[in-house]
């Protein structure tokens, strides 16, 4: 997924708290479906900068040699830029793009 097309705001947005609780009912209902979603961004984002690295990495023990890939260094301020995980999932569960369900209400 290219999160760098999201809608999301790179910084934080004071979000109203009603806003937040319709779909759900409970604000910390809400926040925990947001929370679980930020993890599964930032461990998916993580994997994917962790696959792009690989391909610079040095296997070298020597201090002496450092080198400056250019590439590398476009790669790594691309993943900064990107908003934060949380951003990310706040916008997808506010376009209702998120899905969730309880398994005790479903009983």
């Amino acid at each position: 997924m290219d999160y760098k097309k999201s809608k999301a705001p790179v910084n934080t947005v004071t979000r109203n708290i009603m806003d937040l609780c319709q779909d759900t009912g409970n604000i910390y209902e809400s926040v925990v479906i947001i929370a679980k979603r930020a993890n599964q961004i930032s461990i998916e984002i993580k994997q994917d900068l962790s696959k792009k690295l690989t391909e610079f990495a040095s296997y070298n023990d020597t201090l002496e040699e450092v080198f400056e890939n250019r590439e590398q260094i476009e790669i790594s301020r691309y993943y900064e830029k990107l908003p934060k995980a949380t951003l990310l999932a706040t916008q997808e569960f506010i376009e209702g793009n998120v899905f969730w369900r309880d398994p005790s209400k479903e009983q």
